[in-house]
């Protein structure tokens, strides 16, 4: 089985997006979810559930930012509400909601997302015997160590296949104080593309915006997975995630149209490396023309990763 998990950005684009195969939607409000291309209100999700739930999907609610005090005292009920919406499951990041979850009994099913920790099927497992029912793969992982990783897997791994990818997250508002010490009048959400260059490499492009959770900052090149997905069905690597955050609109919905097809090819045994030449280009012209493509660490040697 491959299932294809994709996060919305509005009503129009969920409508768009479950008339398509995907299996899961992926969305959350402000004060739980982390890096979305949109928040949601409890109103607005509870819609949004309802919708998803009407077209036979599933939602995954994203509840993985790191809980600070006064977050983890307005928890207990944000669980609640997703409990009483009877959403599918959670993606959980600090283990105080895994914690509070047991604790309290919720029947929430979760997802374990600790970002660049997840590196391990050891780790995976761990908290595998503590409920969760899969985890969200590091991106930073290579193909030689998702091999040995995926074989020794008790619960299944999400691989990101399409979109930006996280390098780092900083509760302090960094871009905020730069401006303030500058004295510099500007905005720093996500809505003023802002970015960040190494001084030596000028074609570095890392996009960095702040909200309540703190900063965060871009890879220069988003993830295309398109021509790897067949080695990733291989190993047993299934579960597959788009990330729209800096691929609004239209242009996103027909960039995971193309992954469905792809899918559907793969499971019919009518994969080609023609095939999938034709969908890759076809995901690179829709991509915003803005931001780079490229594999991520796929291809990396894991002994020159530090």
């Amino acid at each position: 089985m491959i299932e294809i998990t994709a996060t919305v950005e509005s009503f129009e684009q969920a409508q768009q997006l479950l008339n398509l195969d995907i299996d899961y939607l992926y969305f959350g409000d402000s004060s739980f979810g982390l890096r979305l291309p949109k928040h949601f209100s409890r109103e607005e999700i509870k819609e949004l559930v309802q919708l998803t739930h009407a077209k036979g999907k599933k939602v995954r609610i994203a509840v993985n930012a790191m809980m600070h005090p006064e977050k983890m005292l307005l928890l207990p009920d944000y669980l609640h509400f997703l409990e009483e919406l009877k959403v599918d499951e959670i993606v959980v990041g600090d283990t105080g909601v895994i914690h509070v979850l047991r604790r309290d009994n919720y029947q929430l099913p979760f997802i374990y997302d600790a970002a660049t920790m997840v590196t391990s099927s050891r780790q995976i497992n761990f908290w595998g015997d503590r409920g969760a029912i899969g985890a969200v793969l590091a991106r930073e992982i290579p193909y030689l160590e998702l091999v040995d990783l995926a074989k020794n897997l008790n619960i299944f791994g999400e691989m990101l296949v399409y979109g930006a990818t996280c390098i780092h997250q900083s509760k302090r508002p960094l871009v905020q104080n730069y401006f303030n010490f500058t004295k510099i009048d500007e905005k720093v959400d996500k809505e003023r593309n802002l970015f960040i260059s190494e001084p030596k490499d000028e074609e570095t492009h890392y996009s960095i915006y702040e909200d309540e959770h703190g900063t965060h900052i871009f890879a220069t090149n988003d993830v295309d997975l398109m021509l790897e997905l067949k080695e990733l069905e291989t190993i047993g690597l299934t579960h597959w995630k788009l990330d729209g955050i800096y691929t609004p609109g239209q242009s996103y919905v027909d960039i995971v149209s193309l992954f469905i097809q792809a899918k559907e090819l793969i499971l019919a045994d009518k994969w080609t490396a023609e095939a999938a030449e034709k969908l890759n280009e076809q995901v690179k012209s829709l991509h915003p023309e803005e931001r780079s493509l490229d594999t991520g660490f796929y291809y990396l040697n894991p002994d020159d990763i530090r």
